[in-house]
């Protein structure tokens, strides 16, 4: 009996969660929420190639198993690694806040545990990111496990009682999907201990579990050897695996924002954060985080990680950077629960009924704010990238040079060429990438038959050296962007 009714609360978030999930999941590719990387993760995935920087190898091993399942078109069956992802996220958020709490009132507990899975689950940003193929779902949900391997023992235990060696794979298997995880690098080696200075043993065999996690990396040369249409700095050479795990194509995005758009982005954050929660959701989750309900070394653990996580969506100067911030919501979702126990217990020192009815009407209050937010999270009809693909292909003449430009426009074709077979004739060309020698011969090993002038050749180029195929030129800015010329040997 006792086992029944601790999976009832699992069941009573998972499934809800993972419903929501399913009925606003893409139907296809798309380009929603900032998912314009899917056709890249997508491809690398079921070619068995290699993505864009990081590589990210513990993502697509996973995603390739999902790309396995019997029913669905890839996309979808891609789609639904981040839907379950998300879900589990939110189930280690319940577990980890139900197993800290203090109090013996378990009613209190599982439903304080129940708000937090449920906040950070509908909370817009990560909703959005669990109906699309991305990286962040799963990101999170190794922020999760980890917090919970740490730190989800019973309250008067310092610590949980999980093998140091099982932490230490999680954290590096963890890396091997998103290397920013490296921010919780301080929680795993330090403030997870009580006396972290003694500790040298199970530092030493979480370091050990770390460096087996990471040997996930080494699944990326292995996939570079194949000659996959999509391999992303060849990592079979020493040069090119260390250029893409360690991210050097973005480095220069890091922190070089000018004032005034850090000001912006505080403003924007700040609005984000509003969002996610509302009003009520923001003072439930300010007071749990002052309460004293968790333990000082969780404490320390959230305000880390949602500092971090806030300097790195500030500081890097891309579109989609807020995504970084996702764990600092992940925190303060755990302190949304802390936040209803402590006035929960609070009130039923004088009035139980009042107390339960007060923990009932968050409820309330979260699923209304989570009806209203649906809309703009539905990514159910978001058919851009499937008909950009449909009208590109069967529009561009046959055997052309198709020279896509944006991360929308080549990662979609990529997707419809190489990973479904479509338009096997054409000769799909990534023109922001061309100056990139190991682009270059991923080219030529996709296109063996294709006349490529060195070492960094331009668009033209290609074009006169290949002077009996059409070139045709397509981008995607709010509509399909697509010009053909004749071949040029045709004489038209």
């Amino acid at each position: 009996m006792q086992r029944y009714k601790t999976l009832l609360p699992i069941l009573l978030l998972s499934f809800p969660l993972m419903g929501v999930y399913l009925a606003c999941m893409a139907p296809g590719l798309a380009w929603a929420h900032f998912g314009a990387d899917g056709g890249d993760l997508i491809t690398a995935a079921a070619t068995g190639g290699v993505a864009h920087p990081s590589g990210y190898p513990t993502y697509l091993l996973l995603a390739r198993l999902f790309q396995s399942l019997p029913f669905g078109v890839l996309a979808y069956r891609t789609n639904l690694l981040s839907a379950l992802a998300m879900t589990a996220a939110s189930v280690f958020i319940y577990a980890l806040v139900s197993r800290r709490l203090p109090g013996d009132n378990p009613f209190f507990i599982h439903l304080s545990g129940l708000a937090a899975g449920f906040a950070f689950g509908l909370a817009p940003l990560a909703w959005s990111q669990a109906v699309i193929t991305e990286v962040y779902a799963l990101h999170n949900l190794f922020v999760a496990i980890l917090l919970y391997l740490c730190f989800g023992g019973n309250r008067s235990e310092p610590a949980a009682r999980h093998p140091d060696w099982l932490i230490g794979l999680t954290f590096g298997l963890g890396l091997g999907n998103h290397s920013t995880l490296f921010l919780l690098f301080p929680i795993v080696f330090a403030v997870s201990f009580q006396h972290w200075r003694a500790r040298t043993r199970s530092i030493s065999l979480r370091l050990w579990g770390l460096i087996a996690g990471l040997m996930i990396y080494l699944v990326l040369p292995v996939r570079a050897l194949s000659a996959a249409p999509v391999n992303w700095g060849n990592a079979a050479t020493l040069d090119g695996f260390l250029w893409l795990i360690s991210g050097q194509l973005y480095h220069g995005q890091f922190f070089a924002l000018s004032g005034g758009d850090l000001l912006e982005r505080v403003s924007a954050l700040a609005a984000l954060l509003w969002g996610q929660f509302g009003l009520i959701g923001l003072l439930f989750g300010l007071y749990g985080a002052f309460n004293g309900r968790l333990s000082d070394s969780l404490q320390r653990s959230l305000a880390w990680i949602v500092f971090a996580s806030t300097a790195l969506a500030l500081g890097y100067a891309t579109s989609d950077s807020f995504l970084y911030f996702l764990p600092a919501i992940l925190c303060f979702s755990i302190w949304i629960g802390a936040g209803l126990h402590g006035l929960m217990a609070g009130i039923s020192s004088r009035w139980m009924r009042v107390a339960r009815l007060t923990g009932l009407s968050f409820f309330v209050i979260l699923f209304i704010q989570a009806g209203m937010n649906w809309p703009q999270v539905d990514a159910s009809a978001d058919m851009r990238a499937e008909k950009f693909g449909e009208q590109v292909l069967s529009t561009v003449p046959a055997d052309a040079l198709l020279f896509a430009e944006g991360d929308q426009a080549i990662f979609a074709l990529w997707y419809f060429h190489f990973s479904l077979g479509q338009r096997p004739d054409l000769a799909i060309v990534a023109a922001d990438l061309l100056h990139f020698p190991w682009y270059l011969e991923s080219l030529q090993n996709a296109y063996p038959e294709l006349k490529i002038p060195g070492p960094y050749p331009f668009a033209q180029t290609l074009a006169v050296a290949n002077p009996d195929r059409p070139t045709c030129t397509v981008r995607y800015d709010r509509w399909t962007q697509l010009y053909c010329q004749p071949a040029i040997g045709s004489g038209e």
